[in-house]
């Protein structure tokens, strides 16, 4: 199987995608985010404006038809996407963990404990009497 350029570059792009995503967290990610949004609109505007510019580009890095190339663009995009929505929902199912288990810590702790004279009173079970008719 001959690889051809786009090929060896978009498998290069997504395991750099997958690993940039799993490492990154906070504000520096979310920037990072943003910047891609951003590039991403661009390249959206620069395809509605000038169409040919897709089909140059593909047969430049091998790929037969503009289309195509924007379809691979787009797979990375999703895959990004979908990494990224993964690792958030797995932080958030992670963060209301420890507050349900803090706030059920905290109710248990803010309990009062009972005194002595509030407890109420155990009775001990009584002796059945012995059954009538029994050895004589």
């Amino acid at each position: 199987m001959k690889m051809v350029l786009i090929q060896f570059v978009l498998i290069i792009v997504v395991v750099l995608v997958v690993a940039r995503l799993f490492r990154s967290r906070g504000a520096r990610a979310q920037a990072i985010r943003r910047i891609g949004l951003l590039v991403f609109a661009t390249f959206a505007a620069v395809s509605i404006l000038f169409p040919d510019v897709w089909s140059r580009i593909a047969r430049v890095v091998g790929v037969g038809r503009g289309t195509d190339l924007v379809l691979y663009a787009l797979v990375v995009a999703f895959l990004s996407f979908t990494v990224t929505t993964y690792l958030r929902f797995r932080d958030l199912e992670t963060n209301y963990t420890r507050l349900a288990r803090r706030m059920a810590l905290d109710e248990v702790r803010r309990r009062p404990e009972p005194r002595a004279a509030e407890r109420p009173a155990v009775e001990p079970p009584a002796a059945e009497p012995p059954a009538a008719g029994g050895p004589a």
